[in-house]
């Protein structure tokens, strides 16, 4: 009989009889306080079934974990999508954009409107979870596949498999129901007690737990201005036939995506400019605040809305608040004793207040600039003063905190959310995290211009995360006005710059999980060459060539 090495995280080894799966080893990782839903293989993330026939360093993955809670809500998608199948087989059920600790569905038909029992659709997935009901994954053939999508009223799904080459496809199999992840489930449903259905818009909200407390739900907390944005994003997309990845690749398919992606840089510049104009309805508007997560697009926004506001007449001046950082030295430490560069005592608070009052009343300033080379403020001698024309442009991660600006009036303020929303999911049940476009756009825009390789960015990813978390969204409902800066063919041209530089990461990092999800995430978008791309796109912010400076 064969055998393999195994690895464990104290140290120890044991050599077992091959294959194996995750829950064979379960035994040997001692007592744990949470429950474990997979197990990483060699920094790749495997189920608990799937067999493990090489020598490997293992570690469980437990529910508290990002990847952990992740596999219970992918299951959790699976519950819900089989028993929505069960009681309305003749609705297609579509997964929409993430709002809050949940997802939002619509249950959709293509004749009448049908009313919705959520409390019998709840039952149904309560019981599906309280009969364990095991998980089987299986490869099926490429022509069963698309059958078995056609006839189960999934399009995307089927447009989904009809554009891969591979000659069999990964399955999930509940209780007679199939369907298409993209990543490991749990083994059984057991363990999916902690959910509800929620009635929210013209849908409903599957909810889960936070990752830190996956034992129960958080409080529902509304964001009608996001929310407003992300239906909008969505009807559009159905409007123009693009919502799904499927379809966005039979525009390249057909050549005929050259005119989606100027079509979809005319709709964000329109909006772009319909913030200008409201900007400009506001007479004592004096600095415009700009904020959003990591790789939002706020400088490239930033430029955009001045070309807008100059159109009005207006004569903007930028500021950025990485020239009021207190340098490394003066700068508080996180939690791991490392310096917090997203905190808003790393900045320079009250000189910025100064500056910002003195220009408001007319006075010569001289604004300084901060040197990361040389961890200094400098100042070039050069003196700034506003006229009645004038207006400030102020962008950075905390342009919505209010201890930002203390001494700036409300009057004074116009404050503007950005974020990357992409209205296109994968497939019918399979969306695009919002995480996952900025991540990208970070990674490729991290070794285009910092020099720093995919698992550079990867590894620091959950302290922006973090950072993000305290800093920036609980301000999101505080905006004037929230933006979308998500291009729905954004993937596709960023997919030719990231490809390369995920598979640079090898299986004896850390990182090869993540890198390993992304490559396959990218896999499902056919490529578009970044010479579609114009010039003063905010894709350009990340890939190169922009017609703006940086």
């Amino acid at each position: 009989m064969p055998t393999i090495t195994i690895g464990f995280p104290d140290d120890t080894t044991r050599t077992v009889p091959s294959p194996v799966t995750g829950n064979q080893l379960l035994p040997f990782f001692g007592g744990l306080s949470r429950p474990v839903v997979a197990i990483r293989v060699n920094n790749e993330l495997f189920s608990l079934t799937r067999n493990i026939d090489v020598s490997a360093r293992v570690e469980p993955v437990t529910n508290e974990t990002t990847e952990g809670s992740n596999v219970c809500r992918r299951t959790l998608c699976l519950v819900l999508a089989a028993a929505a199948r069960k009681l309305y087989p003749e609705l297609r059920l579509l997964v929409g954009h993430s709002l809050g600790y949940g997802y939002y569905y619509t249950l959709e038909s293509a004749g009448n409107s049908h009313s919705i029992d959520l409390a019998a659709l709840e039952n149904e997935m309560r019981s599906i979870v309280s009969s364990d009901h095991p998980i089987a994954t299986r490869y099926v053939s490429y022509e069963e596949a698309l059958t078995m999508f056609a006839d189960s009223n999934q399009p995307d799904t089927w447009r989904l498999i009809k554009q891969t080459s591979k000659p069999r496809i990964l399955v999930n199999t509940l209780d007679g129901y199939s369907d298409l992840y993209f990543q490991p489930l749990l083994a059984s449903t057991g363990m999916l007690t902690v959910f509800e259905l929620r009635p929210f818009g013209e849908g409903f909200l599957l909810r889960f737990p936070p990752t830190a407390h996956p034992d129960r739900l958080s409080e529902f907390e509304d964001i009608p201005q996001l929310f407003a944005i992300l239906s909008q994003s969505k009807k559009w997309g159905k409007m123009i036939g693009v919502s799904s990845v499927g379809q966005l690749n039979e525009l390249v398919e057909q050549r005929r995506v050259k005119d989606f992606v100027e079509i979809t840089e005319t709709l964000q510049n329109k909006k772009i400019a319909e913030i200008a104009d409201r900007i400009s309805e506001r007479k004592s508007v004096k600095v415009v605040l700009i904020a959003g997560p990591s790789s939002s697009g706020k400088t490239t926004t930033s430029k955009k809305l001045s070309m807008q506001l100059r159109v009005l007449g207006y004569e903007p001046l930028l500021i950025s608040l990485d020239d009021y950082y207190r340098g490394k030295d003066n700068t508080p430490l996180d939690e791991d004793g490392k310096p917090d560069f997203e905190c808003l005592e790393a900045l320079d608070v009250p000189l910025l207040n100064e500056k910002l009052v003195d220009l408001f009343d007319g006075k010569d300033v001289e604004l300084p600039t901060f040197d990361f080379k040389t961890n200094a403020r400098r100042y070039s001698g050069k003196k700034t003063t506003l006229n009645e024309r004038s207006i400030l442009i102020l962008e950075g991660i905390h342009g919505l905190n209010d201890r930002l600006t203390p001494r700036v009036p409300p009057e004074f303020k116009f404050k503007i959310y950005l974020s990357a929303l992409t209205q296109l999911n994968l497939d019918d049940h399979n969306r695009i995290p919002t995480s996952d476009n900025r991540l990208v756009r970070r990674i490729v825009r991290d070794a285009q211009f910092r020099g720093k390789g995919a698992a550079g960015t990867i590894g620091m990813w959950a302290s922006v995360q973090r950072g993000e978390r305290l800093h920036i969204f609980p301000f999101q409902d505080k905006a004037d006005v929230m933006f979308n800066t998500a291009l729905d063919y954004e993937l596709s041209a960023l997919k030719v710059y990231a490809e390369p530089l995920l598979r640079a990461v090898k299986p004896n990092e850390r990182e090869y999980s993540e890198a390993s999800r992304l490559l396959m995430f990218l896999n499902n978008f056919s490529p578009i060459p970044s010479s579609y791309v114009p010039g003063q796109s905010i894709i350009r912010e990340f890939i190169g060539d922009s017609d703006f400076k940086y």
